[in-house]
């Protein structure tokens, strides 16, 4: 036994208590007994729990072992009842075993009584493992589906903010600087890109995030962000930091990575109004075998871990089983989105680490983010190319996407600047378009996911067409929907949605210069 076993017992008899204490004893298990003889006494127990067995007799002066069961069943159904009693016939026996009683035994036969409580201690546990077992899986399949509505949600909505965000950087670039009109537009731009962060954290709990991966050292992540931190939080809340020197190195997208940071840290400083201690950790770990942790499992590895401690007002049970879930919160209505630990969440899955939570209320919480460590250090070097022009082109683009509002959007944004573009809703329309066209297809843009024909299909069955033809690729989906469609590779350039038409044009001349491409930015 790991710990002492903490068992009630119902009987009136010392010495037929103190017998039992003998026969564990002698057996070397260790435990913890509170005796009680009358009905208050148990059932004041019971209301008070903490125990992990109730051993009974079956009659006693003022109560009885049935009603005591009855009790048990309904307020611990999950703590074994072993009745060890002289008086149990045949016929109540049976009762009892039907009405939920584990296991009795006759005080004229003891010996089976060691093993009989070994063996309720042994099931009991495989039980409540089911249990948790049982209760992960229904929590990941509960999340995987609102991930996947809100994901579906979110990429149709960036289409829509393409469009918006686009035709505003339009106007305003044709606008003259004391144009009355431009504050609005600027507003307007200004909500666009509020819009696009909401949608990119639906994305991110979704796993539907396009991601910049690189090598990273977690250290130099947090060294940097220290000063942003500070401001997030009130003065009378301290920042204590533990970084684990020479720690190893992980694989992500360092702005997601400051997303989790900063999302751990709000959260943190909203548990401690009154303020408190704030402790941030990075360490390395290895994992032996197959950890469950958070409704998924981490293969056996090393990982860095960071971990974020607050001294706050810390959570039940009940919230910390939901805090994941996407607009679950806490606050007050209007203090917060409920998104927050729901991105987390989201960034964390997608780059195959996991997140666990220890919380007590009154205690504070800690939050364990754990990321697979990697030994590249070739990929840590990125080289990010930005040009402060909007550049130029005269190429011919065959444009094939199945919004129209996004495709008359590139179609403005690249005939604007010199381009030649032959558009198209589909990819049918688009082989057919192709065939008909005199002269050169310079370029392939082309959204991902498509009714019919998906964008890898397309540029398959252009390539031996058109071999001159690059190839860029459009969507607001993750790594992992780009594989399922069978273009996820480094080779493969992609265009992320919402983007704007500075965004557009600077990727565009990317590809068709064979310039190494950054992250989107402007």
């Amino acid at each position: 036994m790991r710990s002492p076993m903490r068992i009630l017992h119902l009987e009136d008899n010392p010495k037929d208590a103190e017998f039992v204490q003998a026969m564990l004893a002698a057996e070397g298990l260790p435990f913890k007994i509170n005796r009680v003889e009358a009905r208050d006494a148990f059932v004041a127990a019971l209301e008070e729990g903490g125990f992990d067995m109730i051993i009974s007799d079956y009659t006693l002066p003022s109560y009885d072992g049935h009603s005591a069961l009855l009790a048990a069943q309904a307020k611990r159904p999950e703590v074994p009842f072993i009745f060890f009693s002289g008086t149990l016939g045949e016929e109540h026996a049976i009762r009892a075993l039907k009405d939920g009683a584990t296991d009795y035994v006759l005080k004229s036969k003891p010996a089976r009584f060691v093993s009989a409580v070994i063996r309720a201690l042994r099931e009991a546990e495989e039980k409540a493992e089911r249990k948790r077992l049982e209760e992960q899986l229904r929590q990941a399949q509960k999340m995987e589906a609102i991930g996947q509505l809100a994901g579906g949600i979110a990429h149709d909505f960036n289409n829509l903010l393409t469009v918006i965000n686009g035709y505003s950087e339009l106007t305003l670039l044709k606008l003259p600087p004391d144009h009355p009109l431009r504050t609005h537009l600027k507003q307007i731009r200004t909500a666009g890109k509020r819009a696009a962060s909401l949608t990119n954290q639906i994305l991110a709990f979704s796993r539907k995030q396009v991601l910049a991966a690189k090598v990273l050292d977690l250290n130099e992540v947090l060294e940097a962000m220290e000063k942003l931190l500070r401001r997030l939080i009130d003065d009378d809340i301290a920042i204590v930091t533990k970084l684990k020197p020479g720690i190893g190195r992980i694989k992500c997208d360092s702005g997601q990575i400051e997303q989790i940071l900063m999302n751990l840290t709000v959260n943190a400083r909203d548990a401690m109004p009154s303020g408190g201690t704030l402790i941030i950790e990075t360490a390395d770990v290895k994992l032996g075998e197959k950890t469950t942790a958070s409704g998924w499992e981490l293969e056996p590895g090393f990982y860095v871990v960071l971990t974020v401690s607050d001294s706050g007002c810390g959570m039940d049970e009940a919230t910390q089983a939901r805090i994941f879930e996407p607009f679950f919160t806490t606050k007050e209505p209007g203090k917060g989105t409920g998104l927050g630990l729901s991105t987390v969440y989201g960034i964390i899955k997608q780059h195959q680490g996991a997140i666990t939570v220890y919380s007590e209320v009154g205690k504070g919480s800690t939050f364990k983010v754990y990321l697979p460590r990697v030994d590249d250090l070739a990929g840590s070097r990125e080289t990010v190319a930005h040009e402060a022009a909007v550049p130029t082109g005269t190429e011919t683009v065959l444009l094939v996407e199945d919004s129209a509002m996004v495709r008359d959007l590139a179609r403005m944004a690249l005939e604007t600047h010199g381009y030649t573009v032959v558009a198209a809703s589909n990819g049918v329309e688009a082989l057919r378009l192709a065939d008909r066209h005199q002269g050169p297809v310079h370029l392939l843009m082309t959204d991902v996911v498509m009714t019919g024909m998906n964008g890898r299909q397309l540029a398959e069955q252009l390539s031996p067409r058109r071999p001159e033809t690059k190839v860029l690729y459009m969507s607001g989906y993750s790594e992992g929907i780009l594989t399922h469609h069978g273009i996820a590779n480094p080779n493969v350039t992609l265009l992320s949605k919402p983007f704007t038409p500075t965004i557009l044009l600077r990727k565009v001349r990317e590809v068709l210069s064979g310039i190494p491409s950054g992250a989107d930015k402007e």
